[in-house]
């Protein structure tokens, strides 16, 4: 039972909803809390012009397009993400909350932030001349100073959370997917900078070295994760940091570099070695009793298929109930919103989904969605009413 956007009631069997209610028949669906995936880019979708898009897109183009990506993530059932790096992201999540648009509730990083040369720097791969020197306000930054600047500009623009690529990688136009490029003290400037702002920090990170100097700088998540090694495992665990696999990313990756011209050159050997290594990362930090949050790296892969995650996530190991806790009650620890999300419970908000199947016995079900409610409004139904 909801009134307003909270669940105010749940009861056991049918209850008459008189005549003054809005009563919908979920009685042939499973009915679970929305969904959350804890990585994404709305503002961008792989395709193979992806590297000319910043010569011949306006902001307003991406910012266009993002809309078409947030309605379609919603309809997949996700009613929650967090959206790590874009140009629009935090406008979109403005736009949204203020009901001029559909789509999830977005946690926004604003843009991410590298080092010169780093995986997020704006100019890989293009002349000096062309591109210029960017610098913090661009995502760009080096040393402690710059650093802590950065996050301050982040927070002034309205982020939520931060964002740094702590390594190397795949789609860059770099030669290196794994290398560290942060220093230990830049990142430890970069949180403890968030924290005074009451931010979290993710980090995307593939090669080992470089998430262990992001774990110990005390990053709250670590995304990729892909050449994660026992002492990263036995840090993470320690640290209480979670592991966001993105495993989507990397079947998608591995996939696209065999077709000629869709990735530069530099990009396909990274590719075809990083993207199926993910799923085994995976399996040996589940095993290992990592805390791990639903993410798919969306953007890289496609928009509106978030659930595809699920699949991978359980032929690596991952029951389909766990699998399915990842989504809701782990992402919304992660997020700290625990106390009114990731649970269909008395006094949550009433963010609920619906699914043809039974997601426990088949977890493709979840790529069936039939029914979302956000904040007690309906924007699917493909049920009954």
């Amino acid at each position: 039972m909801i009134q307003e956007s909270r669940i105010v009631d749940i009861a056991d069997g049918y209850v008459d909803p008189g005549d003054e209610d809005l009563f919908f028949d979920l009685n042939q669906y499973t009915v679970l809390p929305g969904l959350m995936d804890m990585h994404v880019h709305l503002s961008g979708e792989s395709n193979p012009k992806r590297y000319m898009e910043r010569f011949t897109m306006d902001l307003d183009d991406y910012a266009y397009r993002s809309i078409k990506y947030a309605e379609r993530t919603l309809m997949a059932g996700f009613t929650t993400v967090r959206d790590l790096g874009g140009p629009v992201n935090t406008s979109l999540r403005d736009a949204i909350n203020n009901n001029l648009l559909i789509g999830p509730r977005i946690y926004s990083a604003g843009k991410s932030i590298a080092t010169t040369g780093g995986h997020s720097d704006p100019t890989n791969g293009m002349r000096f001349e062309l591109m210029g020197d960017p610098g913090p306000s661009k995502g760009v930054v080096n040393g402690v100073p710059e650093s802590r600047k950065a996050v301050r500009q982040r927070y002034k623009n309205g982020a939520d959370l931060i964002k740094i690529t702590a390594t190397g990688g795949v789609l860059s136009v770099a030669k290196s997917g794994e290398n560290p490029q942060f220093k230990e003290d830049e990142i430890i400037a970069i949180v403890e900078t968030a924290a005074d702002y009451d931010m979290h920090v993710a980090a995307h990170a593939h090669g080992a070295e470089g998430m262990k100097r992001a774990v110990r700088a005390g990053v709250r998540s670590i995304e990729h994760g892909t050449l994660m090694d026992q002492e990263t495992i036995d840090l993470m665990k320690e640290k209480g940091t979670y592991y966001v696999p993105t495993i989507s990313a990397g079947e998608f990756v591995a996939e696209k570099a065999r077709i000629d011209g869709y990735y530069p050159e530099v990009v396909r050997p990274k590719a075809k070695k990083i993207g199926p290594k993910i799923k085994e990362t995976f399996k040996m930090a589940y095993n290992a009793g990592v805390s791990i949050a639903f993410g798919t790296d969306s953007g890289v892969s496609y928009h509106g298929e978030n659930a595809k995650e699920f699949t991978y996530m359980v032929e690596a190991g991952m029951s389909p109930m766990e699998a399915i806790q990842s989504a809701t009650k782990t992402a919304s620890e992660l997020l700290e919103i625990n106390d009114f999300l990731g649970l269909v419970q008395k006094n949550m908000l009433a963010d609920i989904v619906a699914v043809k199947g039974d997601p426990l016995k088949d977890i493709a079900a979840l790529e069936n969605v039939v029914f979302v409610m956000k904040n007690g409004i309906v924007y699917k139904n493909m049920g009954e009413k």
